[in-house]
């Protein structure tokens, strides 16, 4: 696997469109993507003293974080809409490699932050509801 640069690891919101569209959010300078599974354990007496792990079963979930400076784009007037609404909203995760991932996610942090004589920045995250794709 090649080396990827940072900045191309993009968070985009979609448009609420069928099939949608999307549009980076704008700002931001990290963005972090965590792929998260829980395990049924079927560990009994004929496991032979080691742990034993169902297939396919428990839930996964991907949780996205991501922080930036605030530019009062569109896209991050959406996400605050979403924030105070509780609603649910399509996102994709865009690699250098052109890979992408997709779903619905719900907005459970997003906090506004800034120095007298500084920028005034945001931390963002988002939970997965429902599949999200690899594309």
């Amino acid at each position: 696997m090649a080396a990827e640069r940072g900045s191309a690891f993009l968070l985009k919101i979609g448009d609420g469109g069928s099939p949608p569209g999307f549009v980076t959010v704008a700002g931001l300078k990290t963005t972090q993507l965590s792929i998260n599974g829980d395990a049924v354990a079927i560990t009994n007496k004929g496991s032979g003293g080691w742990r034993e792990l169902l297939s396919g079963a428990g839930v996964r979930s991907v949780s996205v974080a991501a922080s930036g400076i605030f530019t009062g784009s569109s896209a991050e007037a959406q996400v605050r809409a979403l924030a105070l609404t509780g609603g649910l909203q399509d996102y994709q995760l865009s690699f250098e490699s052109g890979e992408r991932m997709q779903g619905q996610f719900l907005v459970t942090r997003l906090e506004y932050a800034g120095d007298f004589n500084g920028e005034r920045n945001y931390t963002l995250a988002l939970e997965s509801s429902g599949e999200v794709e690899a594309l």
